[in-house]
C-alpha cells in the first residue's frame, strides 16, 4: 500500500500532466483562432465583435442612438399624397440628392382602402448641405395637367417597360468602370413578371432599362424597397430584396409564408446575377424586417451597414389605445387591424461578408416621445443611406445624418425628419469611471500612426498599449508609456512619451490593450502621418 506522501506526489504528477496536456491543446486551439487579422490602414469600428478578443472590468459594447433634429422635408404637395416613403439619399460631389415615392393611402368610412387618387410617383429633392432641401420643378411628368413638379417617373411605362416606380432604389454608381451614360443606377420593381428592372441614367433624371427582361424573377416578394449598389471591397454589385421566409413565388405572384426576410446575390453588371442566399443573424430572433437599407459604410467600406425597419403587430390593448391619435388608428384598423395596431422602428446591423449580420436587437431608432406623428405603422423607416454633413454645433467635427419618416398615412401628408450621430458612432466600447479594459485580437496593420475616435468626461481617460500577439509587452508602447488621452474627438493620434511613430511595428502581429475610465471608444485607424 502506498503511503499518503507517495499518493500526494502521484496525484500531483498526474495533475501537472493533465494541465500540460490541456494547456497544450488550449495553446493549439488559441493558435488556430488567433491568426492575425490584416486590417491594413482600414478604419475599424466596434459595431461587431470581429476584432474584440475580450472585455473586462466594466467595459462593454454600447449601442448609441441618433438624435432627432429638424424636419428636413415636408411632403405636402398634392402628388406626394399621404404615404411618401422608401427614401434614397446620397452625396454627389457638392450636392445631396434624394429620391422617394409619392403615393396616397387613405381609409374611408366603412373601412374601404383608397389608393387611387393619383398614380404612384418617384419624386426628387436636392440639397447643398444635406440639411436644407428643395423640390425643383423638373418638367418631366404631368400631374393634373401640369409638369411643374418634382416627379421623375410614374408607375407604368418607363423607357418602354412596365415598371413600378414607387418601389425604387436610386444610387450613384461608384464602379470606376461605369460609363458616363450609366453614372446613376436604379433598381425598380417589375409588377409582372415579378422581379426587378435595372435602369441607368446619365443625369439621375432620364432613365433607360439595362435588360430585356426583369432580373431575379420568381425568387422574391419584392413588395418593399429592394436595392443594389456597387461594393468596392468585392468589386461587384450586391442586391438585397424582400422575401417571405419559406414563401413561394412564381414569375407573376408571390404567396407569403413565415415572416418578412431579406435575400441577397451578387453580379458583375446588375443584369446577370449569381446564386442567392438569405441573410443570417447572430443571436437575433426572427423579427419581421420590412426594409433592409444595406450599403457599405463610406468611412469603412469593408463594413456593410443596414438600417432595416422592424415591423411589429401589437394588437389591441390599453397601451395601444393610449397611444396618439386613437380615432385615426381605429379608422385605419377598420380596413385591416394591422393598419391601426402595427408599429415600426429602425434597427442597425453590420456585416463583413454581406450575408451573415450582427444585428442589434435593441432599437437603433425607436419611435420616441409620443406625439401626433409617432408610434404608428410606417414611422422610422430610415432612408437609404446615412450621409456625412456639417455638425449642428459650429466648429465641431462633421456628423452623420439619417432621415426617417413620420406622420405616415394620416392627415394631409407626411414628413421626413433628420437625425444625427457622431461619425462612426453606432457602437462604442464603453466603461464607467470604475474602469474597464479592451483587448483586441491580433492584427497586422500598415502606417506610422494610430488615431482614435473617442469621447471621455473631463475626469475620464483612455490609454492604449501595443503588445505582441501573445500579450507580452513591446518596449516603449506599454500602458505606462502611453500619454493619457481625454477629450471628445473623431481623430486623435496616440502618443507614447510624446512619440507617435508605430511604423516599426507595421506588418508584425500585434494587439491593442485599451484601458478606459468614463470613456467611449468608437473606432481606430492606423495611417501614415497627415492621412486621416
Amino acid at each position: 500500500m502506498l503511503d499518503a506522501k507517495t499518493c500526494r506526489k502521484a496525484n500531483t504528477t498526474r495533475y501537472f500532466l493533465v494541465v500540460a496536456l490541456v494547456g497544450g491543446l488550449a495553446l493549439q486551439a488559441l493558435s488556430a483562432v488567433s491568426d492575425p487579422i490584416d486590417i491594413g490602414s482600414r478604419r475599424e469600428l466596434f459595431i461587431d465583435n470581429a476584432l474584440i478578443a475580450s472585455l473586462s472590468g466594466d467595459a462593454r459594447q454600447q449601442l448609441h442612438h441618433p438624435v432627432a433634429r429638424e424636419v428636413a422635408v415636408e411632403h405636402d404637395a398634392d402628388w406626394e399624397g399621404t404615404g411618401c416613403g422608401y427614401h434614397n439619399v446620397f452625396q454627389d460631389g457638392d450636392k445631396y440628392r434624394m429620391y422617394y415615392n409619392g403615393r396616397h393611402l387613405e381609409v374611408l368610412e366603412g373601412g374601404k382602402l383608397s389608393v387611387g387618387r393619383h398614380p404612384y410617383y418617384l419624386c426628387y429633392a436636392e440639397s447643398d448641405d444635406g440639411i436644407h432641401w428643395t423640390k425643383p420643378n423638373l418638367g418631366l411628368v404631368e400631374h393634373n395637367g401640369s409638369t411643374e413638379n418634382n416627379i421623375v417617373m410614374k408607375v407604368g411605362l418607363v423607357g418602354g417597360v412596365e415598371a413600378d416606380a414607387a418601389h425604387a432604389a436610386v444610387f450613384l454608381d461608384e464602379n470606376p468602370d461605369a460609363p458616363a451614360d450609366a453614372r446613376y443606377k436604379a433598381f425598380i420593381r417589375s409588377p409582372k413578371p415579378l422581379g426587378m428592372w435595372p435602369f441607368k441614367s446619365p443625369d439621375g433624371l432620364h432613365w433607360t432599362p439595362m435588360s430585356e427582361a426583369p432580373v431575379l424573377q420568381g425568387i422574391g416578394a419584392f413588395d418593399s424597397q429592394n436595392l443594389t449598389f456597387w461594393d468596392p471591397t468585392i468589386k461587384q454589385y450586391r442586391a438585397y430584396w424582400r422575401v417571405f421566409s419559406e414563401g413561394t413565388t412564381t414569375t407573376d405572384v408571390w404567396k407569403p409564408a413565415g415572416y418578412r426576410a431579406i435575400r441577397t446575390a451578387t453580379s458583375d453588371d446588375m443584369v446577370n446575377w449569381g446564386p442567392h442566399t438569405d441573410l443570417s443573424y447572430e443571436d437575433s430572433p426572427d423579427d419581421e424586417l420590412y426594409t433592409n437599407q444595406i450599403k457599405h459604410y463610406h468611412r469603412a467600406p469593408h463594413i456593410l451597414l443596414g438600417f432595416p425597419a422592424r415591423y411589429i403587430e401589437r394588437g389591441w390593448s390599453q397601451s395601444m389605445r393610449d397611444l396618439p391619435n386613437l380615432p385615426g388608428r381605429e379608422m385605419r384598423a377598420s380596413s385591416q387591424e394591422r393598419y391601426g395596431t402595427g408599429l415600426s422602428e429602425g434597427l442597425v446591423m453590420s456585416s463583413r461578408d454581406g450575408v451573415h449580420f450582427k444585428r442589434w436587437n435593441e432599437a437603433f431608432m425607436p419611435p420616441g416621445p409620443e406625439r401626433t406623428d409617432a408610434w404608428q405603422y410606417g414611422q422610422q423607416f430610415i432612408a437609404w443611406h446615412a450621409v456625412e454633413t456639417k455638425s449642428h454645433m459650429p466648429g465641431a467635427a462633421n456628423e452623420l445624418s439619417f432621415y426617417a419618416a413620420e406622420g405616415f398615412w394620416h392627415g394631409a401628408g407626411s414628413t421626413l425628419r433628420r437625425y444625427t450621430l457622431r461619425l462612426d458612432g453606432f457602437v462604442s466600447v464603453s466603461a464607467p469611471m470604475e474602469g474597464g479594459e479592451l483587448i483586441t485580437k491580433p492584427i497586422l496593420f500598415e502606417g506610422a500612426q494610430l488615431a482614435l475616435n473617442f469621447a471621455t468626461s473631463a475626469a475620464g481617460s483612455l490609454k492604449v498599449a501595443l503588445e505582441h500577439a501573445d500579450g507580452s509587452p513591446i518596449a516603449g508602447y506599454a500602458l505606462d508609456d502611453c500619454d493619457e488621452l481625454f477629450g471628445d474627438t473623431v481623430d486623435r493620434v496616440v502618443t507614447w512619451g510624446g512619440n507617435t511613430d508605430v511604423g516599426g511595428l507595421a506588418g508584425q502581429p500585434v494587439r491593442l490593450r485599451v484601458q478606459l475610465r468614463d470613456a467611449d471608444l468608437y473606432a481606430f485607424k492606423f495611417s501614415n502621418e497627415g492621412q486621416k
